[in-house]
């Protein structure tokens, strides 16, 4: 079973006054939008790990059968949000989500899911990064082998430098659209990537 972790604790400085993963994005918020489209890439479990706002968040997602967990120190940066998804989590393997990455469709979910099963297969330390025209995205899948390296990781931003010291253990997945690069950080990102979903 893989693990989806899905980071909703931040504070969207870069957004201005607006909570962007409460932003509308069709009939939904933002978060809503990426817990549903994991919902329908078959993931057995999905964690939201919640920080800033976090019950305007667990408003936003509660009609769906997810797993939440709190992160009191979500300040500190977003690797004290994976470490507190990874202490929950049961699966052989975590999918650390972005919560604003909402074009990545279920198909694109399953399939970097899929890549990396088979990759694991091969190799226990197997590191799932999806990739499009060799940019590499999200969300990257960590193996649970390494799950007391991620629980002891001093980086404050993400996991990057215990990636990088797994280097040869990365598997690459190639994708067919963009969506694995595109988030929304600032007014502008949400207003554009609005303008893509328009007929």
């Amino acid at each position: 079973m893989l693990t989806a972790i899905l980071l909703a604790a931040g504070t969207s400085r870069r957004m201005g006054d607006d909570n962007k993963l409460l932003l509308p994005w069709k009939s939904q918020a933002i978060v809503a939008v990426t817990a549903t489209n994991l919902l329908a890439a078959g993931l057995e479990e999905i964690i939201v790990v919640t920080g800033h706002e976090a019950p305007q968040i667990g408003e936003a997602l509660k009609d769906l059968p997810l797993r939440f967990i709190h992160n009191p120190i979500y300040r500190e940066g977003m690797t004290s949000s994976i470490q507190a998804g990874v202490r929950l989590a049961n699966g052989n393997g975590f999918m650390i989500c972005l919560a604003d990455m909402v074009l990545i469709s279920p198909a694109e979910y399953a399939q970097v899911a899929a890549a990396w099963e088979k990759g694991r297969a091969l190799d226990d330390h197997c590191i799932g990064i999806p990739e499009y025209q060799g940019e590499k995205g999200n969300p990257v899948i960590l193996p649970a082998t390494l799950r007391e390296q991620i629980l002891t990781h001093p980086e404050k931003e993400g996991c990057r430098e215990l990636v990088r010291l797994y280097k040869s253990h990365q598997l690459r997945i190639p994708m067919p659209h963009d969506h694995v690069l595109r988030d929304i950080d600032r007014p502008e990102d949400y207003t554009l990537l609005n303008r893509l979903i328009l007929p």
